[in-house]
């Protein structure tokens, strides 16, 4: 019996750069700044908590789940580059555009 490798395409990634703005009065998002979407968020920047409700808000405003979403930099930082995994560059300016967060292009 011979085995057969079975090559399977890689889901579509997009790329996000965001900038935070932890222990703000609420979640929101504030616009461009630059190339970054500006987020306010209330969780403050300790142990990972800034960074777990960044994602949880991206993933609630894009429709996605949380495990598609990925800090590729700036775990550390407050300016970020997201990875999101099943949508393609074309589909997340889409999404944002209907949420009213025309692109910065």
């Amino acid at each position: 019996m011979s085995l057969v490798a079975v090559k399977r395409a890689a889901p579509p990634q997009a790329t996000l750069a965001v900038q935070i703005q932890p222990r703000a009065s609420r979640n929101a998002v504030a616009g461009w700044v630059g190339e970054a979407l500006k987020i306010r968020l209330t969780a403050p920047p300790v142990k990972g908590a800034a960074n777990a409700a960044c994602l949880a808000f991206l993933a609630d405003l894009l429709d996605l789940s949380q495990s598609q979403l990925e800090i590729l930099t700036g775990a550390h930082s407050r300016h970020k580059i997201i990875r999101i995994t099943g949508l393609t560059q074309e589909e997340l300016h889409a999404r944002l555009s209907k949420r009213g967060l025309a692109t910065f292009h």
